[in-house]
């Protein structure tokens, strides 16, 4: 007898106190299940102030993680603990070795703030938190870095080098990558790990050119996770609820191609939006959660018996939530 999961998790959502959230680029199937959904800015707050005590959170791993360092009395299950690539590429190893590489370089430790996009493990936020510095998203990196240009440290971002770039361009500061050519953090404002991500390494200058050509007039919209040189030739960059806002508000008939995820850019207006890419900007990660996992996850609460739950150590936990606090109360 096959099960309508459906009609399963509906049943189960309204019978136990769970609160099930999905991030954007979750395939359509399962979020249009959610109660909560949202860029990693808006989750962070809204699961923060959700009353319910279950969290099943739809998402990549550090997501989950960081429901559970700002609210910690909460239960926080995810249907597949799935891990960002780009979160891959930074540990509390890498974290040290990007510090180390400041102060050989004549950078005294306590002159470094360090700021890392949420698209990071528990751990790096905590080693952050500990050093005084702030985690952002992509729709306050502005925000976050202006502020903590104020405390007139040098700025260590990561792990996203693209998203560091953009924002250092957009305030016409100068930035480096470590790693990559010669990067003098005493010649620079703000020192990026050489992190990134895959997908949004795809959109090219071709894929630009390709439908300005086609489309004479059609609206580049990209975001600033996307290489430097693609974000200043675009017409608009911005966060996943940004991009929404900026595609929402375009008249009907003005042509947009949107530099984004796949299954967002595809449930953006259904007419003359196109994906700036030749091929499915798809992130294999956010789409590894099926309407059977969140089933299978929602059951098991109904058992007793919760599968996946995210824990995190008290220490890494009571850091990485400073960090977070930090940018929650940055407005």
């Amino acid at each position: 007898m096959s099960i309508d999961y459906k009609a399963e998790i509906e049943r189960m959502k309204h019978e136990l106190d769970v609160t099930v959230v999905a991030h954007f680029y979750q395939r359509d199937e399962v979020f249009d299940m959610a109660d909560i959904t949202g860029d990693s800015l808006e989750l962070a707050r809204r699961c923060q102030a959700d009353k319910n005590p279950w969290v099943v959170f739809c998402g990549v791993g550090f997501m989950g993680q960081s429901v559970k360092v700002i609210a910690p009395e909460k239960r926080v299950l995810m249907p597949k603990i799935a891990c960002c690539a780009m979160a891959r590429m930074i540990d509390g190893s890498y974290f040290d070795d990007s510090v180390n590489y400041m102060v050989e370089r004549g950078i005294a430790k306590e002159d470094i703030l360090p700021i890392t996009y949420i698209n990071s493990d528990a751990t790096v936020k905590s080693k952050v938190g500990e050093m005084g510095g702030m985690v952002c998203t992509s729709s306050n990196a502005f925000k976050i870095i202006e502020k903590g240009l104020e405390s007139g440290k040098k700025i260590l971002f990561v792990p996203d080098r693209c998203l560091g770039q953009n924002f250092a361009i957009q305030m016409g500061l100068k930035s480096c990558v470590i790693g990559e050519g010669e990067c003098d953090p005493k010649e620079a404002d703000v020192i990026c790990f050489n992190g990134f991500c895959s997908v949004h390494q795809l959109f090219t200058l071709d894929d630009i050119e390709f439908y300005r050509n086609k489309y004479p007039g059609i609206k580049i919209a990209v975001h600033p996770e996307c290489d430097p040189k693609i974000v200043l030739a675009a017409d608009f960059s911005g966060s996943t609820s940004q991009l929404i806002k900026y595609v929402s508000e375009l008249d009907p008939e003005e042509k947009v191609a949107v530099g984004t995820e796949y299954n967002l850019v595809n449930r953006m207006r259904k007419k003359n939006t196109y994906v700036l890419s030749s091929t499915k900007p798809e992130c294999p990660t956010m789409n590894e959660t099926t309407l059977e996992d969140l089933y299978l996850t929602l059951k098991s609460i109904e058992d007793g018996q919760p599968i996946n739950e995210i824990v995190v150590d008290e220490h890494t936990a009571k850091w990485a939530n400073i960090a977070l606090q930090r940018m929650l109360e940055i407005r």
